[in-house]
């Protein structure tokens, strides 16, 4: 599960909370010392896989890891915390048990800091805010103490919706045994059962270094989606098109697309390229599991490009290249 920043611990930060630095929110040295054993498991387990390798191993790593994206960015991202499309019970427990894969935190939490993030994109009340530093945005915001206004202005973003969903409720009150049994539990248990593996290899492999490249997939897009690329949509946000990750990510690499039009199901205005959530999303509305898809009117998406765009393109050069050319 990943670790949390807390937020109900008492701060010693200074009175106004304009002022506090990062110097002033202590580590969270329980979630640093969680985040050393992962990734030192992970480095073992990636050296197993490649000394010791099995393809029904690597078979299994490459799905998980992608079923762990698609229960993030289908289920907990367009679904819950941007009511992008709504989906049908069968597909809404699919998606739930996805994300307990993901072992993102339960699927409230997720949507309610994500919500956050967006309403005060670049600011101190933003979760992982990219002014903080590239490693704070992609993995440093859950290893410090929540900055106060975080919690304060997070206060006024109403997340009663997702508490509606009996889905919701249940993955929130049973997270830890769900998180458990479907990020580490069953991933390990298959090899072993599947083809005999030894349980502790199963384990580091499929259980921990799985789930560690799941996060990092992930946080690419708190962290390098708001770092450098293309502005196309909204030149004023930090949010780029991030065309080399988007692929990996299942399709929310297109940021400036996807914070300029937030609620548009398909994040991006190019349909199926390099964006396999979307295409999970038409899927299941041809299986009459998904409806509602929102999108945004093409004439309004050019309208947005033509008086806030940078004038590149997502896909082409950016406004840095194009002067050195010049």
């Amino acid at each position: 599960m990943t670790p949390k920043a807390a937020e109900n611990m008492p701060n010693k930060v200074t009175s106004s909370t304009e002022q506090v630095q990062d110097k002033d929110l202590p580590l969270v040295r329980t979630n640093v010392t969680i985040f050393i054993f992962l990734h030192a498991t992970t480095l073992l387990g990636i050296y197993l896989g490649v000394t010791q390798p099995t393809w029904q191993g690597w078979v299994l790593a490459v799905v998980s890891v992608f079923l762990s994206c698609l229960g993030t960015t289908a289920g907990a991202h367009r679904l819950w915390s941007h009511k992008a499309y709504k989906a049908k019970l069968p597909l809404r427990i699919f998606l739930m048990l996805l994300f307990s894969l993901a072992g993102q935190n339960d699927i409230y939490e997720w949507s309610r800091d994500h919500r956050v993030h967006h309403k005060f994109s670049e600011t101190n009340a933003d979760p992982h805010d990219i002014n903080r530093g590239l490693f704070f945005a992609h993995m440093g915001w859950l290893m410090r103490r929540k900055h106060p206004n975080v919690i304060k202005k997070g206060k006024t973003v109403d997340c009663s919706d997702l508490l509606e969903d009996p889905v919701v409720r249940f993955q929130r009150r049973f997270y830890v045994p769900l998180a458990f049994l479907c990020g580490f539990i069953i991933p390990t248990m298959i090899p072993v059962l599947g083809w005999g593996e030894r349980l502790w290899f199963a384990f580091v492999t499929n259980g921990v270094a799985r789930y560690v490249v799941s996060l990092h997939l992930t946080w690419l897009i708190n962290s390098v989606a708001h770092w450098r690329g293309n502005k196309p949509y909204n030149r004023f946000l930090t949010a780029v098109e991030s065309a080399n990750i988007t692929w990996w990510a299942l399709g929310e690499g297109f940021h400036n697309f996807h914070h300029s039009f937030p609620n548009h199901y398909a994040a991006s205005e190019y349909g199926w390229k390099h964006n396999f959530t979307t295409m999970f999303i038409d899927w299941m509305a041809k299986l009459g599991q998904a409806y509602d898809l929102k999108t945004v009117p093409d004439e309004v998406i050019e309208k947005t490009r033509l008086k806030t765009g940078d004038g590149t393109t997502t896909f082409g050069p950016s406004i840095e290249e194009i002067a050195k050319k010049r």
